[in-house]
């Protein structure tokens, strides 16, 4: 049985850019820290994973291409940092459609689960800094680390799963130094 560590992007990796989209390289700012705590948890799980809504691209703000080179770019440099991110998944369809893919359903964790079988969710945790990250991993039955970055947090939201966030943690370096 494999651990997984399922990552949410802007916010968790990157800066987020508030009422706007991360649509390229020259836009992606890597937080402080996470490229330490992504070597420290490539070490501590057996796979890692980003998962991330990206409906900028349904939205017509950016294309498919750019955020695939996006993605490369920045798991290259993750790599070079001593991390590993085995796949980065996305939904790039638009929320108010509900599809399957898109957080917090679960379609990117059941195609990771098909992409790599050997994962258990019951043993895997999932890092976000949104609701919906939080019950993307509560649906999977994972584990669920709250990053606490996001400024306009659903306060609705939060107080509803208030009791099912397993972990708080300032940061992702915070959370990996931890484990």
């Amino acid at each position: 049985m494999k651990k997984a560590l399922f990552l949410d992007r802007d916010g968790v990796i990157n800066q987020r850019i508030v009422g706007a989209y991360v649509r390229n390289m020259q836009e992606f700012r890597f937080l402080d820290g996470v490229l330490d705590a992504l070597a420290i948890l490539a070490r501590k799980f057996d796979y890692c994973f980003v998962v991330t809504n990206q409906q900028g691209v349904a939205k017509g703000l950016m294309h498919e291409t750019d955020l695939i080179q996006l993605h490369a770019q920045m798991l290259q440099t993750i790599h070079q940092h001593g991390g590993s991110i085995d796949k980065a998944y996305y939904c790039t369809l638009h929320e108010r459609d509900n599809p399957p893919c898109r957080k917090p359903n679960t379609g990117m964790g059941l195609q990771a689960k098909t992409d790599f079988p050997s994962v258990h969710f019951e043993h895997s945790v999932m890092v976000g800094d949104s609701m919906s990250d939080i019950e993307f991993g509560l649906n999977l039955g994972m584990q669920t680390v709250l990053i606490e970055t996001k400024k306009d947090i659903d306060v609705a939201a939060l107080e509803r799963l208030n009791s099912k966030i397993d972990h708080r943690f300032a940061s992702l370096l915070e959370y990996a130094q931890t484990l």
